[in-house]
């Protein structure tokens, strides 16, 4: 076991884990008071207090969403996951990262993003990805080390995307078990989860797979091809009966965004037994991009309500990749919490800037987070301090003209190199037109205090 913990802090978190695990309505209230004793140092105080008028409500959402937790997922699976994303990548991780940071003098990430293939089994209008083909491809042997390197800087939660990450299914359940102490995720268009594979995740049990809906079936077979929607819902069906942890990730875009954002939408994801949503806005990126696809400041701004809205009345845990700024104090990437390395082996700040001159064949992980473009963004970081506006391409495109002309970064897709004044040109308007709507909903949640978003920022801060 690679954790940054001592065996006793070990040994007592799995058992907080065990206990409510056995017995979750009468020992979730004690939880509280059991982690005010391990947290001697105070480091995790206001998460405490955040969990503690949880733990004490049955009646409260997040309460019963934790308990359902207990009874839709299977305990194994369960236990192990609580393992490896609290103990793990979480306590133990923040403990290594942040002696790193000290260290070295540069971003340490929380979490892993790469790509172990370019391949993909559909065609998404609009996907950067159709551009590649199955051209590109991390070895296992590639894989392997990012995940040991990572290990070392206690970095112990890993995501796939791709490409379809299932194209290497084999290799990513081989990395499951060669490495049981991380927890793995991955972005998938869901339509390659089958029962053989089921079997394999039950096995394992530290794999989570995050499906890509784009609404109903409507919205999803337009954006993903006709019939994409029967297998996605058959996939989350098997996962669902065989009682395994899944979530959904959806980009909303123009023609999308009022279905995405509607209760009924949110009603569906529950009901498909999803446990959490990753909401991504479109990004006009690569070749075949479609600008018309960008939301409007207006709908940008409804996503912005409708989340925090249904954050107060639905059992399911919801992220917006741009519009919970706020909550991350801007920016994640650049090693700030994440990274990602394409399926050439490029280490990438985000996944959805495509520059980079560092690789995984050519320099370590460590080496590429004190690199010149890597080194920018956490020089940059916060872009903007209208958290509202976090992103350096989509809100703030001079910052990132700035950093990836600064560092000597190349475009990294290799068939079509976009330089990056043309991609971030594409952005000017959208950035422009969002900084005054984002402006005055900062100013109401920051300024005033008493209105319904302050009080919201208040809460999930604090939780």
């Amino acid at each position: 076991m690679k954790t940054h913990l001592n065996w006793l802090q070990v040994l007592a978190l799995d058992i907080i884990i065990a206990s409510v695990l056995r017995s979750p309505v009468k020992n979730f209230p004690r939880l509280v008071n059991w982690a005010e004793k391990i947290d001697k140092d105070k480091k995790y105080a206001h998460l405490i207090r955040g969990v503690r008028p949880v733990a004490s409500d049955p009646d409260n959402l997040w309460n019963r969403y934790i308990l359902g937790l207990c009874g839709d997922i299977d305990r194994r699976e369960l236990k192990t996951v609580l393992h490896n994303f609290v103990v793990n990548a979480s306590f133990g991780g923040k403990v290594r990262q942040e002696a790193c940071k000290k260290e070295y003098g540069c971003n340490i990430p929380w979490a892993i993003l790469m790509d172990p293939t370019s391949a993909c089994n559909i065609k998404c209008v609009g996907c950067w990805a159709a551009e590649y083909g199955s051209r590109m491809n991390m070895s296992y042997e590639e894989l392997d080390s990012i995940i040991n390197q990572g290990n070392d800087l206690g970095i112990f939660l890993f995501l796939y995307s791709g490409g379809e990450p299932l194209v290497r299914k084999d290799d990513i359940i081989r990395l499951c078990e060669a490495h049981p102490d991380c927890q793995f995720m991955a972005f998938t268009n869901g339509t390659l989860i089958d029962g053989k594979f089921i079997g394999e995740m039950k096995r394992v049990r530290n794999f989570i797979p995050t499906i890509s809906v784009e609404g109903f079936e409507e919205e999803t077979d337009a954006r993903r091809g006709k019939g994409t929607f029967a297998k996605v819902e058959r996939a989350m069906r098997l996962l669902r009966e065989n009682k395994l942890l899944f979530g959904v990730s959806c980009c909303y875009t123009s023609q999308n965004v009022e279905v995405i954002g509607s209760e009924a939408y949110f009603d569906q994801m529950v009901a498909w037994g999803a446990k959490y949503c990753w909401l991504f806005t479109y990004i006009p990126i690569g070749k075949d991009a479609v600008p018309e696809l960008m939301v409007s400041p207006g709908q940008r701004e409804y996503m912005y309500r409708q989340v925090r809205a249904f954050r107060k009345t639905k059992p399911i845990f919801t992220m917006d990749f741009w519009n919970d700024g706020e909550f991350t104090k801007g920016c994640i990437a650049g090693g700030k919490s994440y990274l990602h390395i394409n399926a050439n082996g490029d280490y990438e700040p985000c996944a959805f800037i495509h520059y980079s001159n560092y690789n995984v064949r050519e320099h370590t992980l460590l080496e590429a987070l004190q690199s010149p473009l890597f080194k920018a963004y956490q020089q940059g970081q916060p872009f903007n301090e209208n958290h509202l506006c976090p992103c350096p391409l989509l809100d703030n495109p001079e910052k990132l003209v700035q950093a990836v002309e600064g560092s000597g970064a190349k475009s990294t897709d290799l068939q079509y190199p976009e330089d990056v004044r043309d991609l971030t040109g594409k952005c000017e308007d959208a950035a422009k037109n969002w900084a005054p709507v984002a402006a005055e909903l900062w100013a109401c949640s920051h300024g005033c205090g008493n209105c319904e978003q302050a009080k919201e920022k208040e809460t999930v801060t604090t939780a």
